[in-house]
């Protein structure tokens, strides 16, 4: 299994108990559709290794408990602070104005005019205002991601249509007097 047909699902944090068992720490809006994982793949050297999952319980609300099938002590050290994928196709396909951040890179981000506000290089989520970080004209321009904002989203045309405040692009693109 290659990274690129992965997404990230979460890190191991802990061991959990003395049987071997360690939580998985989700990083998704949706821990509910994890109930029944049944493997997982933990990045060990660059390399993703399947991991068997024998049993999992709830620890959080979006933390699992698993216990993996043929452990050793030496296993779960392994898996112990690594990352966690699983591949792209488990995913649940989205329609209407829904997107999975790695979806939509490569998307044109248009605003209601029709006008290019650029294409879209990657989606930070590491902040409290999740944004897109797009490329117009060779400068870098931040999009905020807010929902009410987005009225389309073309899969087809790789296209998401958006009401921006008037002035907004213009802050990336149109230099300040100071500059000039």
């Amino acid at each position: 299994m290659r990274k690129e047909d992965c997404y990230l699902l979460g890190k191991i944090t802990r061991r959990h108990g003395l049987a071997g068992n360690v939580i998985l720490k989700l990083d998704t809006d949706q821990p509910e559709l994890y109930n029944k994982l049944e493997s997982i793949f933990v990045e060990i050297n660059g390399l993703l290794v399947p991991f068997f999952i024998a049993k999992s319980s709830w620890s959080k609300l979006d933390a699992l408990n698993l216990a993996f099938k043929n452990s050793s002590e030496a296993l779960v050290d392994q898996s112990l602070g690594k990352n966690v994928y699983l591949p792209l196709t488990t995913l649940p396909k989205l329609s209407g104005k829904q997107f999975y951040y790695h979806e939509i890179i490569g998307y044109n981000i248009l605003d209601e005019n029709d006008n290019d506000c650029g294409v879209i290089r990657s989606v930070n989520d590491q902040t409290a205002q999740v944004y897109f970080v797009t490329n117009l004209d060779g400068k870098e321009v931040v999009v905020p991601m807010i929902k009410d904002w987005i009225l389309e989203v073309d899969r087809e045309e790789r296209i998401i249509k958006m009401q921006l405040p008037e002035g907004l692009i213009d802050v990336f693109l149109v230099p300040s007097k100071k500059d000039e």
